[in-house]
């Protein structure tokens, strides 16, 4: 199926059902897709579960999803910094669910799902709450723990650049959780700050393929 391509962020969001499951690129702010958020947050899909490095920043991209209510548990990394105020709020009054995955083994169960892997042995964690519940093995005189892949419904992303066969170009710090994400979600969405001709692209500089890419849009970011 050939990539989509939508003049306005809220059609490239349609479609998102109520309890999907929703990766969202982004390392803090960097890479975070606002624009596609904002749409869905217009949208009106509910009782999300999200899965992102963060659990949101100041008022703004994820964390306004998450003051809408509109989220029911969250996956990531890095639950708290000081501009988390939002998600701290919401835990602390019982509102929203939280898993928290260190970070390398959330980017590999998100890999392991783009590449087709049952399950991986990390060992990660061993040792510590979060290995509470998990099965482990012994290999080579190390405990690991059995981690599952992570797939979302829908992945949300930000990139510098794609051209109409929906290949993705990165822009530094903003390549994050974004490939991975593109490859492990049934739908991916990508918000570029730029659409160019097929062709225009250095096929070097390609991070993700267009065959990983439903939907394009080229938004402005807010200044």
């Amino acid at each position: 199926m050939s990539v989509q391509l939508y003049a306005h962020p809220d059609d490239a969001v349609a479609g998102i059902e109520d309890g999907s499951t929703v990766l969202v690129g982004g390392f803090g702010m960097a890479g975070m897709p606002v624009e596609l958020i904002d749409a869905l947050i217009r949208q009106g899909a509910t009782d999300l579960t999200v899965v992102s490095n963060n659990a949101g920043n100041g008022d703004t991209g994820l964390a306004a999803l998450l003051a809408k209510g509109r989220v029911r548990r969250i996956v990531c990394s890095f639950p708290r910094q000081s501009d988390s105020w939002v998600f701290d709020r919401l835990y602390r009054e019982g509102r929203i669910e939280l898993e928290v995955v260190p970070q390398g083994t959330l980017a590999e169960r998100l890999r392991a799902a783009g590449a087709g892997i049952g399950a991986f042995y990390s060992p990660t964690g061993v040792g510590t709450p979060l290995a509470e519940g998990k099965e482990t093995r012994e290999i080579a005189g190390r405990t690991y723990l059995l981690e599952y892949p992570i797939k979302g419904d829908v992945a949300l992303i930000g990139a510098h650049r794609a051209d109409r066969m929906g290949n993705l170009v990165y822009r530094k710090t903003a390549r994050n959780f974004g490939p991975v994400m593109a490859t492990a979600a049934t739908t991916v969405v990508a918000q570029v700050r730029e659409i160019v001709e097929t062709g225009d692209l250095d096929p070097e500089a390609v991070v993700t393929p267009g065959i990983y890419v439903d939907r394009v849009v080229q938004v402005v970011p807010a200044a």
